[in-house]
């Protein structure tokens, strides 16, 4: 199993003083919407210059051309993966599959903020692990290479078997003022199968960030 540290930082500044921190441990590096509308594909070209892979999880989900066309750009920039809504459809799944050339595509199930009364005011009737269920099988039956899914749903996405499990949502501990609703341990995202799990309040918010990351790979390698 693999740790991707979450930049969840403001600039250019933040981010490459926690990389340079961490990338003698760390090989991943997340960059989500908060630090690219900051700072846009200079991100991603700084993290080529420090020789990481970066995980682009802008959540893509628009009609499929568009999306397939962002996808060929984040190959260009020598993005490692991304992330796009498995609820973009068979349509968009499948072209941005066939894009040519591209990052790995993993599909987000049900956002790790999500619960059940979240699901039912955008009119989705099922429990969690049955609409992760459903946008799992659609990501395998498109060719997804993985899936974004928190890691109580881990045990659902390894019955369907052939994808990645990216799981977002891990705590080093119970932290109160999270806004993720469901979350787990590194050793027992472990333990349950995840191949890579996502990390960065823990992380970045520690007095020694490096700290933190080395009792995380300790649980997991």
């Amino acid at each position: 199993m693999e740790l991707i540290v979450a930049l969840d930082v403001d600039n250019l500044t933040q981010a490459e003083g926690l990389v340079d921190k961490l990338k003698g441990c760390v090989e991943y590096f997340k960059v989500g919407s908060r630090l690219f509308t900051a700072e846009g594909p200079a991100i991603l070209d700084l993290l080529n210059r420090k020789s990481v892979k970066t995980f682009l999880d802008l959540k893509y989900h628009d009609i499929p051309s568009v999306i397939a066309d962002a996808l060929r750009n984040a190959a260009a920039r020598k993005v490692f993966a991304v992330s796009l809504h498995g609820s973009g459809g068979r349509q968009m799944l499948e072209m941005c599959r066939d894009a040519k050339p591209r990052p790995l595509l993993w599909a987000i199930t049900v956002l790790t903020s999500f619960d059940q009364k979240n699901l039912r005011e955008i009119g989705v009737e099922g429990d969690v692990p049955a609409q992760v269920d459903l946008l799992a099988r659609l990501a395998r039956d498109t060719g997804m290479d993985g899936v974004v899914s928190s890691p109580q749903e881990i045990p659902v996405i390894k019955k369907i078997g052939g994808l990645q499990m990216i799981v977002p949502g891990i705590r080093t501990e119970i932290d109160e003022q999270s806004d993720q609703k469901r979350t787990l341990t590194p050793a027992r995202a472990k333990e349950l199968g995840a191949d890579f799990i996502v990390c960065g309040r823990p992380i970045i918010k520690a007095p020694e960030p490096l700290q933190v990351v080395e009792r995380i790979l300790k649980e997991i390698k």
